[in-house]
Parts: structure tokens; sequence; C-alpha cells
């Protein structure tokens, strides 16, 4: 079926903002350490499970230079006292503080040491990181004081950077499962299962570390929540996290974590809405080669039809056996398995970015002195079974073809899910109460989550068959519920099961969700928060900026008008007595220089990470309010279209309209061009291009690059900025840092 469509950039988006050090490609890292035993000691270190560093002197990464660095080796299985490709993790903080790069003050290394294709990891991230928060992953190459000892993958730590960029908050309870193996009184004799409750909360330090302080209670009140009181879940636990989490680590084999084994390879995080949320953590032994807890000897058809709802039946994983309990977290779960299937597997993207990571790292594993396997056995692993011993690897498409066949051969995967189509459209006037419609087809129950900020948890409210105007009675499939809008843009997907099947719109709700706009004339129409070098103020300074746009037909004088990033102080700066004429622009620089510089300068700063701006009017009434997070440098956050739409990134407009930049184009449904990494500084990765060509423009429209069908382009060149790139039917955006 073939759909005709007008490319806009406004659509349903959630951006993940990498950073330049994991970009796609190969990091060059080199350690230098004076001490001339270094490897001894950091031996020593990690045998006796001191947690201590070795100072390292200097290290370059891509020749940029960090001073006094702490090293150590990681990891449990990775670590072999008989090969020297040790599993590393560098602390650039760890004297000098503040110290990192990109931002990033903790950088891991794994060696790949039960991986001969060396794919697996960062693949698994890759995939993974469409759903659910999880790490971000490249490879590097590793010289430690000159001498080169071969590829690794690295990989982003989870901790407070990680919690802040993906929940907006770095100071929550934090723990990693983790056998410590540990001996405490009274304890010894309890289960170390998934998420058990213990009513000594001592006992949580066998099976967890404590990242945070003293927060054991929050860890014993969500186990007690969770195993005695589960009606209550969704108030302590992300469920819909928590089931792209399972979903994906059971499609993909990944039995080295919590819907396997004991406590291990996952993070909790309880974040500001008083939730914890599972992370996935240490992919290197993702799709089936953990066989653990199978029965010797283990097969490739065992792994293939793995079940489903494996360890549902299992009362120490309590994770599975609590969730799966419940019939509408399972269809849930379903309905997101089934994504991730249509998404990455159906149309072999999985196989496809496989092979483009073992294209980036082809040449210097031929050349590694410290491979695990062989250089052929990397060359076939991604479609081919690889034995070492009495161990076979089995390759990921020889395992992954039949593992999809089996799940799309289940009753549960067939069953017929209701249809939705949303209704609404265009933008709503603030503090006013409107209806969100949808038709549903086949559904025996609905319902609406909506949230206006990026950092609240959805609230879910229950959908009505009842047409468009509340008729009760209409049982039309038009289902609609009221929803009490203040003067932030609302964010809500939608939800509808039957008794046999549920399904989300859109399909990768929570991540993804649609937005409507709440305006009235006055808006605030754009914002940048991280300006180094767009735009200056009239004394030549790089502030922070808020675009204030006139859509009315009337000029309005601001006298008594306020500006702040603070809900609880609304009244934090004051207007001038100035005045802003119909489709006209006005400019406030948020830097701390007030009356002291011409023009209109606030008294506080905006910050990049998270931030709120509030436009109030005399009366005290918020008439506009932006929530935003993780703005990148130098770009900007508009609405598009302007004055109305939603807010989105994309190159500034300073003072001016903020464009749209359309194609007309028709494409195949379900089927969409991939580019990655997005934010990037260097090259893009293209998947799915459909036409012969691929080109590229800038957010004017015109056209930067034209060049054949490839997988790989530098962009090295080109200005900080959003891009479109665009091949046969299909159009994807990228951001240039």
């Amino acid at each position: 079926m073939k759909l005709r469509y007008i490319f806009i950039c406004v659509f349903i988006h959630i951006l993940s903002h990498s950073q330049s050090v994991f970009d796609t490609g190969i990091r060059t890292i080199e350690i230098f350490f004076s001490e001339p035993n270094w490897n001894d000691t950091l031996d020593l270190y990690y045998m006796n499970n001191l947690d201590q560093r070795l100072v390292a002197d200097s290290i370059l990464i891509d020749g940029i230079a960090d001073q006094d660095v702490g090293v150590k080796y990681k990891g449990s299985a990775l670590f072999n006292l008989n090969h020297n490709k040790r599993p590393l993790n560098l602390k650039l903080d760890y004297i000098n503080n503040g110290q990192s790069i990109d931002g990033y003050n903790v950088l891991k290394l794994s060696n790949g040491f039960s991986d001969p294709s060396l794919v697996r990891e960062i693949l698994g991230y890759e995939i993974a990181r469409e759903y659910m928060p999880a790490p971000q992953a490249a490879y590097a190459s590793v010289y430690i004081n000159s001498v080169w000892y071969g590829i690794y993958v690295l990989v982003q730590s989870i901790d407070n950077d990680f919690t802040n960029e993906n929940f907006y908050e770095r100071k929550g309870p934090f723990f990693k499962a983790q056998n410590n193996s540990i001996q405490i009184s009274g304890c010894n004799n309890n289960p170390l299962g998934i998420w058990q409750f213990y009513s000594d909360s001592n006992c949580y330090a066998r099976p967890y570390e404590m990242i945070s302080s003293n927060d054991w209670t929050d860890l014993q009140n969500f186990t007690d929540t969770f195993n005695n009181h589960f009606l209550h879940v969704e108030n302590i636990l992300d469920i819909d996290r928590t089931l792209w989490m399972m979903a994906f680590l059971n499609l993909t084999v990944s039995l080295d974590g919590p819907i396997n084994s004991i406590p291990h390879n996952f993070y909790m995080f309880k974040d500001n809405n008083s939730r914890f949320s599972p992370v996935l953590w240490d992919l290197n032994q993702s799709f089936g080669t953990f066989t653990s807890g199978f029965p010797n000897p283990v097969n490739i058809t065992m792994l293939q039809e793995l079940d489903v709802f494996h360890e549902s039946t299992n009362q120490e994983n309590k994770m599975c056996n609590k969730i799966f309990s419940d019939d509408r977290y399972k269809r849930m779960y379903i309905a997101h398995m089934k994504t991730i299937i249509n998404e990455q597997f159906s149309s072999n993207n999985y196989l496809i970015k496989s092979q483009q990571f073992q294209n980036i790292i082809d040449s210097l594993v031929f050349l590694d002195p410290n491979l695990f396997y062989s250089y052929s056995d990397f060359s076939s692993n991604i479609n081919n079974t690889v034995s070492s011993g009495n161990n076979s690897v089995y390759g990921i498409s020889e395992l992954m073809a039949d593992r999809i066949n089996f799940v799309q051969s289940l009753p549960e995967y067939n069953a017929i899910a209701p249809t939705i189509s949303v209704l609404n459209s265009g933008s709503e006037l603030p503090h006013s109460s409107f209806y969100i419609t949808a038709d549903i087809q086949n559904a025996d129950y609905v319902y609406l989550g909506y949230r206006f900020k990026f950092s609240d948890k959805f609230e879910k409210i229950e959908m009505y068959d009842d047409g468009n105007h509340g008729d009760l009675n209409s049982n039309d499939g038009i289902y609609g519920i009221g929803v009490s809008v203040d003067a932030r843009d609302i964010q809500y997907y939608i939800y509808a099961e039957n008794n046999d099947a549920g399904i989300f719109s859109p399909e990768r709700a929570e991540k993804e969700f649609y937005q409507i706009p709440i305006v009235s004339g006055l808006v605030i129409n754009e914002i940048m928060a991280s300006n180094l070098s767009s735009v200056n103020d009239q004394s030549g300074e790089y502030d922070d900026w808020v675009e204030l746009y006139n859509g009315g037909n009337s000029s309005i004088n601001l006298d008594g008008f306020y500006l702040s990033d603070n809900e609880n102080d609304l009244y934090k700066w004051s207007f001038p007595n100035v005045t802003i004429n119909p489709d006209d622009y006005l400019i406030i620089w948020c830097d701390t220089a007030g009356s002291s510089q011409s023009g209109l300068h606030t008294t506080y700063r905006l910050s990049a990470d998270q931030e709120e701006v509030y436009l109030t009017d005399p009366s005290g009434l918020v008439i506009d309010a932006v929530h935003f997070v993780n703005m990148p440098q130098d770009i900007s956050y508009s609405r598009i279209p302007n004055g109305v739409g939603v807010f989105d990134y994309q190159n500034h407009t300073f003072g001016f309209e903020n464009t749209i930049l359309s194609f007309e184009y028709e494409f195949e449904e379900n089927k969409k061009m991939r580019v990655y990494p997005n934010p990037t500084n260097d090259r893009i990765y293209v998947l799915d291009a459909f036409g012969d060509h691929i080109t590229i423009y800038n957010s004017l429209g015109q056209q930067i690059l034209k060049t054949p069908r490839v997988s790989s382009i530098s962009i090295k060149g080109f200005n900080q900025g959003v891009y479109y790139i665009k091949s046969g039917n299909s159009v994807s955006r990228i951001i240039k840092k």
C-alpha cells in the first residue's frame, strides 16, 4: 500500500542526544603510566577486590589530553589473567574534579571475550536505545605506553551523567544488581532472586551494590510494594520501560541478566516521580552466547524456541513471575516485542547494522594482536557458528532468523489487536479543556497516557466509546476523553486492547508520543540554551536567548509581563515598557546583565540540561510555557510551524520565521530510512536507502550534497545545524554538532 505525504519536520519523536566520544566509529585511546609495573599493580587491585585505581599520568582520546586519570580493570567473566586484553574502566575526574570528555567522566572498555563477531554488545545497545534508556557505545583502538592492545568496545558508564540524560535527575537512589558473595548475619539463607523482598534491609547488600548513599530503605520499600502490594506497582515502577527491557532481552536471547539469572547486569534508578526503572547493562553475551540455566548440552533450537514468558513460574525471579501474572502487562509486552521485530528484524536492519559495524573495524581486527578468536571467526560469526573447544557461539542471523519465525508462530503474537487512528490535529488554547479523540476498533479497554513535561510520568485515564461529542451510547468506535490543559504543550499516547492483544499508538510509546501545541497569539517561539558561537548580543557576547512571537492582530505592550525559568517564581524577571507588533519577534537575552547592557537582558541564565521557560501576563496568568531537556550546542528549540506548532530542534532563525522544510513524496508503508548516529560531528551511516542516490539538504532546503547510494557519508566539513537526508521516498533528519 502506498501513501502520499508531505514531509514536514514535525513528527512523533524523542531525540536521544549522543556525544562525539560515542559517535559510531573508532576512538583512539592512548594511556600512559609512569609506573613500570602498571599491569601487575592493576592485577593486584582487581584480584584483591580493592576497587582501587592506578593513576595514569595522561590519556589521549583522539588527540585530546586528560591528566591524572584513574584506571582499573573491570568485569568478572571479561577478566582473564592469561590474556593481555583486560577490560578497562577509566575515571577521567579521579584526581582533577570536572575533567571529562564531551561531558563524560567515566569510560568503560570491554574486550569482546565471548563474541567472535565483535558486534553483539554495540548492536544490542543500538537496538535497545530505540525503545528505552540504554548506554551509548562505539569502538576504541587502545594503546598503553605506546603498545597497541587492540580493538575494544567503548561503552557509556551507567552513572549520574547517564541518569541526567535519560531521567533528568542526577541524585536519586541508585543501585547495581550484582551478586556480591558477601556473608551477612541472618541473611545467608535468603535467595538471591530478582526483586526479592527482605525484611532486614541489610540483606540487600548481598544482591545489590549501592551507588547512591543511605538508600537501602528505598529499595526495600520498592520490593515490598512489588511483592506484597502488586496492585500499586505503577506507583513505584516504570512499568513501560520494564516491559520494553524484558521484551528486548527475551527476543534477542540475552540471558545474562534479569530475565534469567540471579541479580546481575542491570541497574535500578529511582527518578523524580518516585518510580524505579531497571536499566540493562553488559550486553557482551547477548544474542545467545550466555546459556547458564539451560540443561546440557545446549543446542541452538533451545535458544531459538526460548519461551517468550521465560521465568514466569520461577518464584525467585519476581520480575518475570509477578509481571507475567498480569494479563494486561503480558499483552503490552507482546505488543512491544512485535514493534521490535517489525522495525529491527523483519526488515533485516539488525544484519545490515551488524555488517556495517564489522566494516568499521575490519582492517584493525585483521591486525589485532590480542583477539580471543581468529579473524576468520570474526568474519563468519554474524551468520555462522564458531566453535572453540567445547564452546559454540551461534551466528547472530543463524540464531535470530528461526527465533523470529518461532515468536511469530505463537498464538499470542497472531492474536488480532485493535486498530487506532488518532483524530486530533491542530492546536488548542491555553487554560482550556478539550477532547482527545481516536477511531479505535475491536477494543474492550482504552486508556490515554498524557503529560506536560519530559520529566513527568504519563498520567493514565480511561477513554470511552462516546463519539465526538460525549455521547455515551454512540458505540461507533470514536473514543474520547476530556483533558484540562494549562499553557504547556501536551504529550500523549493511546493504548487499546481486547481479551487477546494490545497495541500502542505510536507503537514506540512511551519512548515516543504525540504532541498538541497549546498556543494563543503571543507565544514563546524559539529558545537557545547552549549558545556557544551561534548568535551574539549587542555587546558581542554569546548568551542564552528566548524569542517571543506575536501571532495576533494587535500590538501588545509587555510592561508588567514576566519571563521566568522557575514555576515557583513566575515573577523572576519583568519586562520594561516595550511593545511587540503583530507578526513580529522580540529577543530576550538570558544572561545576568539585567539593565547594564542594551537590549533586553534577564537576571538569570538557562540550563541546557533541563529547563522551563514561563511567560506570564500582568494578572499572573501563564500564557505560554515550554519545557526542554538535553539541548544541543548552537541548536535552537523552535515552534514548527512558526508560532503555532510543537517545539523541535533546528538551526536557529533568530528574529525571523521558523522555517519548514517540506518534501512531497511517496513511500511504502512500514518502510523508512534510518540514519545514525544522530547527532554526529563526523560521519553518518545510512540504512534502508531506497533510491539510487542520497541527497542532503540544509534547513533552508538548499541541496548540500548528492551522491550515489552508499552506506557511509562524511559530513565533517558541514557547518553545525540540522540537515535532511533524502533517498527515494524517504527523508530523515540529523543534527551536525
